[in-house]
């Protein structure tokens, strides 16, 4: 039985790690064909040729999102090697120590860059090449810092909170998917986002405690006990990716156990 992405082309950025690799795994498992971009090398050809050892289709493409001109080529090098994009998921996402307003316009502009910044670029770059394939879905990573808002209470208890830009990146990824699913609708390229929330990943595991950084938040506002994991991510990323959800565009899915608290 044919897979749901049986002869599709598929594109996750950070995709070496965490969400992405798991969603890298998912695409595959379904019959796609994998361009794992990722600026770590080592670890993205780990996800390849694991991919590989399970008889699907994936290479590998060092890129780094932030710079446009690697976007540009690194796409320009999928197409070499695939002929086509199907799928697109925008995952690559970094935070920072530091928050508002203790909050370096550095760190600022490094966060808008890779988490908002190469959303819009890359899927600026793979859009006309959609259009030809006759649509395509692209799928957003957002976070539920996205409508974060927090009590003085909370911020005492917890002692951390996101960085400013990451809240106000993710929000503009919600913004942008809204916008750019209104746009895609013509060529039947369809937007939407996933929001995570207490998701254990390298990048979450900040103290190396196996914990979520951000848990004693998680903790107080979200309904379900415990904690999320990449692959009930990648498990909605798959869904929102395939012939499954053909009929949903600008939407932004919650994967956070219930967080009531949002604004």
């Amino acid at each position: 039985m044919p897979g749901k992405l049986e002869g599709k082309v598929a594109i996750v950025t950070g995709g070496n790690s965490g969400i992405g690799e798991a969603a890298a795994e998912a695409y595959a498992s379904e019959g796609a064909s994998v361009a794992i971009m990722a600026r770590r090398k080592n670890e993205g050809t780990k996800v390849r040729d694991h991919i590989r050892g399970q008889g699907g289709t994936a290479e590998f493409i060092a890129c780094d999102v932030s710079n446009p001109s690697e976007i540009k080529d690194s796409v320009a090098r999928v197409l070499d090697i695939f002929r086509r994009i199907d799928v697109l998921f925008n995952n690559a996402g970094v935070a920072g120590p530091e928050s508002f307003p203790n909050e370096s316009f550095e760190q600022w502009k490094y966060i808008m860059d890779v988490n908002l910044n190469g959303v819009f670029n890359m899927s600026n770059e793979v859009w006309p090449h959609m259009v030809e394939a006759g649509g395509g879905s692209i799928v957003n990573m957002s976070s539920g810092a996205a409508t974060l808002g927090f009590s003085e209470y909370i911020h005492n208890v917890t002692g951390r909170v996101p960085p400013a830009a990451y809240c106000v990146a993710k929000a503009g990824v919600d913004a942008f998917t809204r916008y750019s699913a209104s746009m895609g609708g013509k060529s039947n390229i369809r937007v939407n986002g996933v929001r995570p929330g207490q998701i254990l990943t390298p990048m979450t595991n900040r103290d190396g405690k196996g914990e979520h950084g951000l848990k004693k938040i998680f903790d107080v506002l979200q309904i379900l006990e415990g904690t999320g994991y990449p692959e009930d991510v990648a498990n909605a990323v798959l869904f929102l990716s395939c012939n499954d959800s053909r009929f949903i565009t600008g939407e932004i899915m919650n994967i956070d156990g219930g967080m009531p608290s949002k604004l």
